[in-house]
């Protein structure tokens, strides 16, 4: 039956009384019946209403009814006053926020009071529990009274954010949620529901498209809107990335990516740069060496002009990163016979990687080594570093490479936290070189004597049985063409003229393979003869072109 109350000043008075006799659950009834009123929704002002109802869901802990009662208030205010959705939003959110700080101090202030002998360190009755249930006395109080403080607030987040979507009266309000609930994940550590949180938000912006016919309906053409799924997005990209939720981060990446394909308004340089910072972060998980250095290929672009932002040390320290993964990129492509089986798949994953970088073409090796080259990379890169580009790709030479590099792997890379994570891919790129170019001038070598030039230092030294490991995986992936023979402790080279696996670098090369003789045939015979068509027949040459 409705309340036959119907004026919002009635119906406070009404809901007092209930109040002070102690039937609370009554008087929430109560204002719920009112809000649903007709009459009600009609009057000049509910905001008092809703406030008061608001209070006593709070205090009752009564999630649904709570987001019952907001979904009618929005319905009431939307069209004339929307400013006070986001009046009562914030009261409701600072005082649930309040709840579970009181809280948490009560939990403190509890396990401190079952604490009987403080010289004591655990009585007998903690440690049964701890061994049967795996919680401390702390955990066990915080689930009895912070636990459903906070899942409640988190109910509340979730509440808002499905009243709140795809409304355009309250896009700026849904934002300001939406930052608040990644903040609520952030601040007490929940990976889980940061998880469903971003799954939720990723859903609402899909579901635009699909209700963009409906009256309030969001509009992504418009350049403000757009900003706002920007700035939200770029800060769940930041928060996933701090709590080290990769998959999440790489989620975020594509959220973000499409966003600004749709984007009419160009997104500014400080936005790009971080975006480019958290893709670094996210191949460097993801153990992708090639894309790792295009992406920081593409961060030093967008920040190498902006000297008023970042300091010549910052600009030196990615300079630093760009050489370095570049340098660790896999010098050797597997061969034809690897690369049929899992081809497919590669390449539909480097296409998506080079769309989110923004490249047209999928990078290469060579094309990472000429932009390092012909840009001013190299310029700003630490002169200590600046060597390991002439060692490693100009001069290279098996038989000093190892000593001539040690001195700056011990010193300025296994030494520094920012460039140790590069050393162990840059000795495999080494060892790779160096096995590829002995290959290139013996047919069989003792595997004593590959040990004794593969010499790294600390901590990057490898032993006999890593290096042989390291030979073997590499035959079995295409990459060499060998075997070894135990017997007499040697690696015999094939000459095998149609070896499909072929160098991803431009560096030193001792001399052609036999290999890379048959690759070159065809085409030296096509030039040689178009030389001498030209030279014999001048006239049918021209008349040609």
């Amino acid at each position: 039956m409705r309340a036959p109350f119907q004026r919002p000043e009635n119906v406070l008075k009404r809901t007092d009384e209930l109040i002070k006799v102690g039937q609370s659950v009554a008087a929430l009834d109560f204002l719920y019946d009112a809000l649903t009123s007709k009459r009600l929704a009609n009057a000049a002002s509910t905001e008092l209403v809703i406030l008061k109802f608001v209070e006593l869901t709070i205090e009752q802990r009564r999630g649904k009814q709570l987001k019952e009662g907001l979904t009618q208030y929005r319905n009431i205010v939307q069209h004339k006053n929307p400013e006070s959705m986001g009046k009562v939003v914030s009261v409701m959110l600072e005082v649930i926020t309040k709840n579970v700080v009181a809280a948490q101090q009560s939990a403190e202030r509890a396990t401190i009071g079952l604490i009987d002998d403080l010289e004591e360190t655990e009585s007998p009755e903690d440690m049964i529990l701890s061994s049967v249930s795996g919680e401390q006395t702390q955990d066990r109080t915080d689930r009895a009274l912070v636990t459903p403080w906070l899942k409640f607030l988190w109910e509340a987040y979730r509440s808002l954010l499905d009243i709140l979507r795809n409304n355009v009266r309250f896009e700026g309000l849904y934002q300001k949620v939406s930052n608040q609930a990644i903040d609520f994940c952030k601040t007490y550590e929940r990976k889980t529901e940061f998880r469903r949180l971003c799954e939720l938000l990723r859903n609402h912006l899909q579901a635009i498209g699909k209700y963009s016919h409906q009256q309030n309906a969001i509009n992504m053409s418009n350049a403000d809107t757009m900003q706002l799924f920007l700035d939200t997005h770029f800060h769940q990209l930041d928060t996933a990335t701090e709590m080290e939720l990769w998959q999440e981060s790489y989620r975020s990446i594509e959220d973000i990516h499409n966003l600004i394909q749709q984007s009419k308004r160009p997104v500014k340089p400080q936005a790009m740069a971080n975006y480019f910072e958290k893709l670094t972060r996210i191949m460097y998980v993801a153990k992708n060496p090639l894309f790792l250095a295009a992406a920081w290929h593409r961060y030093y672009n967008f920040i190498f002009r902006q000297t008023k932002v970042f300091t010549e040390a910052q600009l030196q320290e990615v300079a630093n990163n760009v050489l370095l993964s570049t340098l660790a990129v896999p010098i050797i492509k597997a061969s034809s016979q690897i690369l049929s089986s899992t081809g497919g798949k590669e390449k539909n994953r480097n296409q998506r990687f080079s769309n989110l970088l923004f490249l047209s073409t999928v990078p290469t090796r060579i094309s990472l080594i000429s932009d390092l080259v012909s840009g001013d990379i190299l310029g700003r890169v630490d002169p200590a570093l600046r060597p390991l580009y002439d060692l490693v790709e100009e001069q290279f030479h098996p038989l000093s490479i190892c000593r001539e590099i040690s001195p700056i792997l011990g010193a300025k890379i296994a030494g520094s936290e920012a460039n140790g994570k590069y050393g162990q891919l840059l000795c495999n790129v080494i060892l790779t070189r160096l096995v590829q170019q002995l290959s290139q001038v013996y047919t069989s070598v003792q595997l004593d004597f590959i040990v004794g030039l593969a010499q790294f230092p600390a901590p990057y030294t490898m032993s006999a049985a890593a290096i042989e490991r390291f030979i073997m995986h590499g035959a079995r992936r295409g990459e060499f063409q060998l075997r070894i023979d135990h017997q007499a402790r040697s690696v015999e080279f094939d000459t095998d003229a149609f070896d499909g696996a072929q160098s991803g670098g431009h560096g030193a090369q001792l001399q052609a393979s036999p290999a890379d003789l048959m690759r070159s045939q065809l085409s030296s015979v096509a030039v040689c003869l178009a030389n001498a068509q030209r030279v014999a027949c001048p006239a049918f040459v021209a008349g040609a072109h």
